[in-house]
Formats: C-alpha cells, sequence, structure tokens
C-alpha cells in the first residue's frame, strides 16, 4: 500500500511540476519520498521572493532567518544551504550549528569583501559568526550588479577591479587566519579566464572560486568553456541551467528547471568532481522575469575591449540552435501568492531531476 501511494504522489508530482501555478496548493508536507535526502544543496536567492516576505501565506509562509530556510530545505530534502552571514550574533550562530548539525546538513556562508582596513574586524566578525555555525566555505562577490550595466568604458571596469583586488586582499590574512576558504564568484563580472588568473595570482589555499554554471553566458561565453576553466579553482558551486531566445539588442536569458536549458549540468557536476571530489552542489534556480543581454548595443561592449566578433557570432548562433521552446519563465504577470508557488515549483524540479545527475 505504502508502494502505491508513493508511486501515485510521483505521478501526481511529475504531472503538475512543469506547470508552475499547477503545483498551486502543493503542500510540502506531503512531498513523496522519492524526494528525501536529496544531496543537492540550495542557494537562498532559490527563494528570493520567500526570503523575508511579508506577503500572508499559509501555503508558502516567508523565511526570516537561516533557521526557517535551513527548516524547509531540510523538510523538501536537500542536503545544505548557502545563506547571508551578515549580522549573526553568537547565540544565532549556535542556533544554526545546533539545528544544521540535528539535521545532517552542510552550510555555507555568503558574504561582503571588505571595501576599505575600516571594514576589516567587521568582516572578522562575520568569519567568525560563519565558522560557529559550521562553515567551512564562504561565497562572495565582487561586483553586486552586472558588468554590462554597471561600467560605460574601459576605465570604469579597471577601477572596479583595482577596488576588488584589494579588497580580495584585505580578506586573504583574516580566512588563512580561521582556516575558511573564501570563493569568488562569477557574478556576471569577470569572464572565466580573467576570475581564474585573479586566483592564480593570488596563489592562497585559502582562495577559490564559487562556479555559477550559467551566470557567464551574459558575458558570451559558453557554459562548458566556463566550466572547464573554474573547475580545477572551484570550493563550491551554483548549480542552474538556462534558457535562451533572442529579442531586438540581443537575447534573454533565465533561469529554468535543470535539464531544460543549455547547460550540460551533468558534465559540469562530473569535472567539478574530478577536480574537487568533496565540492558541494547548490542550487541557484532564481525565478523572475527573463534578463535583457543587449550584445546588439555597442554600450555592451565597452568593458570588452579584448572580446571577439565571433565571441558575438558563436553565442547569437547557440541562441538561434537552442532556443527555448516555450515563453521562458516570468514572474510579472503572477501575483504574490502565484510568485511563491511558481517559485517553489521550479525548486522541487530541479531537487527531483538533481537525483540524476549529482
Amino acid at each position: 500500500m505504502k508502494t502505491n501511494r508513493i508511486q501515485e504522489d510521483r505521478r501526481s508530482f511529475l504531472k503538475t511540476s512543469g506547470l508552475g501555478l499547477a503545483a498551486l496548493a502543493f503542500p510540502f508536507q506531503l512531498l513523496p519520498e522519492y524526494l528525501k535526502d536529496v544531496p543537492m544543496g540550495i542557494v537562498v536567492h532559490s527563494y528570493g521572493t520567500r526570503w523575508h516576505s511579508k506577503v500572508e501565506s499559509s501555503s508558502y509562509p516567508g523565511f526570516q532567518d537561516a533557521l526557517d530556510l535551513m527548516a524547509h530545505c531540510h523538510q523538501i530534502g536537500a542536503g545544505g544551504i548557502q545563506v547571508g552571514v551578515n549580522g549573526w550574533a553568537v547565540d544565532f550562530a549556535k542556533k544554526v550549528r545546533d539545528q544544521r548539525e540535528n539535521m545532517g546538513m552542510y552550510l555555507e556562508g555568503s558574504i561582503g569583501l571588505p571595501k576599505s582596513s575600516s571594514e576589516v574586524a567587521a568582516f572578522e566578525t562575520e568569519v567568525r559568526a560563519a565558522k560557529e555555525a559550521g562553515a567551512t566555505i564562504l561565497r562572495t562577490v565582487c561586483l553586486s550588479g552586472r558588468r554590462y550595466e554597471n561600467f560605460h568604458s574601459a576605465q570604469e571596469f579597471q577601477a572596479f577591479k583595482t577596488q576588488a583586488l584589494q579588497s580580495i586582499h584585505l580578506a586573504i590574512p583574516i580566512v588563512e587566519k580561521h582556516k575558511m576558504k573564501l570563493a569568488v564568484e562569477n557574478h556576471k563580472d569577470w569572464k572565466a579566464a580573467e576570475l581564474a588568473a585573479i586566483i592564480r595570482d593570488i596563489d592562497s589555499e585559502w582562495l577559490g572560486v564559487t562556479l555559477d554554471f550559467g551566470n557567464n553566458v551574459s558575458l558570451l561565453e559558453d557554459p562548458m568553456e566556463v566550466i572547464r576553466t573554474l573547475a580545477p579553482l572551484a570550493f563550491s558551486t551554483h548549480i542552474k541551467d538556462m534558457g535562451v531566445k533572442k529579442y531586438t539588442d540581443g537575447f534573454l536569458l533565465s533561469e529554468v528547471p535543470l535539464g531544460q536549458g543549455i547547460v550540460n549540468v551533468k558534465e559540469g557536476v562530473k569535472l567539478c568532481r574530478k577536480y574537487n571530489p568533496a565540492i558541494t552542489f547548490s542550487l541557484e534556480m532564481i525565478t523572475r522575469d527573463p534578463l535583457k543581454i543587449p550584445c546588439m548595443k555597442d554600450d555592451y561592449w565597452a568593458t570588452f575591449e579584448e572580446m571577439k566578433g565571433e565571441d558575438f557570432e558563436k553565442t547569437m548562433a547557440m541562441v538561434e540552435k537552442h532556443v527555448f521552446k516555450s515563453d521562458l519563465p516570468s514572474t510579472s504577470n503572477l501575483d504574490p501568492e502565484g510568485r511563491l508557488a511558481f517559485e517553489e515549483t521550479n525548486v522541487l524540479e530541479c531537487l527531483k531531476v538533481s537525483r540524476k545527475i549529482i
């Protein structure tokens, strides 16, 4: 009887999981057995709508802190979480540690880099809190925005690079002191070779990469080439798949459920494990409107002096060949409850697929 119920639940889930709002009422407390014990973790940005949500929802209550996020991710079968550690007091960090240990989950922190020596003490406080909670890896970014939107000249980008290098150099002695791995994400700022050169030039065993499988499509880079370049340096990952479609000024780019887009996630996972058998795999399935990559406008190219026309041609040919067959995910046409439901559906679909990949 139990086996028949699991099969019925599985068929029901498979029928609704790809339909977005059709899964609106899917109760997480009744998840089928086959979704449990999934080792892939979840990045907090996968719950960008639900994180600190003010929406009154009985089905999708907001996550107010890391404890809420961890409890839910454990409930749906994820293996760990990656979440910001800013503002964590010692007693809260201990609560995170206790809950993490009880649930048998991994924890990765997300942390901002110090911009000047005056910010180093605050940075160290956050490193201490993350370590107290049981994190061993701290993901960080050098740019919170996007290269082609933030900078409009080579000089502006060079000034950013100078500041970013200063910030990393300020952080290195702290993470070395506390034996915490600092992992810089390719966050629509660095091309893969640029980030690899930075990590290798600094040459610290405590500095590596959070390898995002899809971000650099926005910089006209092939996902597998990015993975091949950065996997040898990766401490952690953001697992995602990407859908693409042309638009007037270039192409649209969206995170889509694993297996539906242009990223060979399975091969990427194998390559990461080749270089780091203990690497963690964390889902970053961001449910939002498609991003516009305006690579047909002159301003897009302002910081890419070394980029060749063939990069553009290869990328647009890829977009033409692998155009997403249905509408790319969108949330602007949904009400608040619908956005929460769509987000949860996408996370669950990715967890399901991950069992075949990770």
